[in-house]
């Protein structure tokens, strides 16, 4: 059987919905290290965005990109694109550990930076983060994927937010993933220092789905472990999570993540997540639904009505991009605020800091 794609190298495509005129909002993009980055991309490009310059210090990485995006012209050194007065925004899927200090040095410039994620893998490059966004009013964004650009996650926010499900009590959230080919893997994942490990890295995502869904803009974690069970050749890998946290307005989270997906599977991850309320629950099956059609970005919604199956992909589009933008030129929080995406980065970096190891 042949390897399926490990998610690497995920990377969306919607539908174009420009919100700004061709040439008025410009972006770069920089430092190649993850796949992720091609997501990024393409949904700023279909928001309307002009991607004017790559930047990576292996050109192998810049001629794929170019591959994909053959107008973008070559920055001979990151400074060439901070330079530039027309750039707007900075797209990077650096190494995790060096993700903030570019996020600073593009902020610094005048720029807004738009980072995958995990955006830090510590406590002290968030800090500095904060002082430098408050310094110059500039936005330090995060690619939280598994709800920006996944359709049923957006359209979930918007039945949760309009009261279909009542008050949010509990969010659960599972992400594994697929390691694949661990030889095509880069060096740094296999280092904790460098990735952060598995909380700070994937369980971002599910901790800035409770806060979203959840309302809360503050939460404690209650438990928190991590482990290694299957992987003894590179004993700083994680994966395994999983963690739990109250949120300050009532609401809990648990979520699992881990790299446990086996190859037989059509994705690289049986993502979900459960949102219950106090007058129904919502499912999001969202890469795969192994249980009725094999498409992803399924939505359920029990209540008092009964049961709606909605498959969502292409019905409502991926407007992260678009508000981004928009917030963005005239400086507004449409999209995320910058509030909800430090402190989302900043309870995952807790909830690494107090697992315990539950397995050698």
């Amino acid at each position: 059987m042949a390897q399926k794609s490990d998610g690497m190298n995920y990377a969306p495509q919607g539908k174009s919905q420009p919100v700004v005129q061709p040439g008025e909002f410009v972006f770069a993009a920089a430092y190649l290290e993850h796949g992720h980055i091609y997501g990024q991309c393409n949904g700023l490009i279909e928001a309307g965005g002009t991607l004017k310059w790559v930047y990576d210090a292996d050109p192998k990485k810049v001629e794929a990109f170019r591959a994909k995006y053959p107008g973008v012209q070559v920055a001979s050194a990151f400074d060439e694109i901070l330079l530039d007065p027309a750039v707007r925004l900075v797209a990077a899927a650096a190494i995790p550990h060096v993700r903030g200090g570019i996020g600073c040095r593009v902020m610094q410039a005048g720029k807004d930076y738009f980072t995958d994620k995990t955006p830090f893998t510590g406590l002290d490059q968030l800090a500095e983060a904060r002082r430098v966004a408050a310094a110059t009013g500039r936005k330090y964004m995060v690619y939280y994927s598994e709800r920006l650009h996944v359709e049923c996650a957006m359209h979930a926010g918007d039945l949760v937010h309009g009261g279909a499900i009542g008050r949010v009590i509990q969010v659960i959230g599972l992400g594994p993933h697929r390691i694949g080919d661990k030889a095509g893997r880069p060096a740094w994942f296999f280092d904790r220092s460098r990735y952060g490990g598995i909380l700070c890295d994937i369980g971002s995502h599910q901790i800035e789905q409770f806060l979203f869904y959840s309302g809360a803009t503050d939460a404690t974690v209650t438990q928190a472990a991590i482990g290694n069970f299957g992987n003894p050749d590179t004993p700083e890998l994680e994966d395994f999570g999983e963690a739990s946290l109250t949120g300050n307005n009532g609401t809990s989270n648990y979520f699992r993540v881990d790299w446990f997906t086996p190859p037989g599977l059509g994705t690289w991850g049986d993502g979900r997540t459960i949102i219950l309320g106090t007058k129904g629950y919502i499912e999001l099956r969202k890469y795969i639904d192994v249980a009725r059609d094999k498409a992803g970005d399924q939505l359920y919604l029990v209540d008092d009505k009964g049961e709606q199956h909605l498959s969502v992909a292409g019905q409502v589009g991926f407007r992260f991009f678009g508000e981004f933008i928009l917030d963005c030129l005239n400086r507004t929080e449409k999209a995320m605020s910058q509030a909800h995406a430090f402190k989302a980065a900043e309870l995952c970096l807790k909830a690494q800091a107090a697992a315990r190891r539950i397995a050698p």
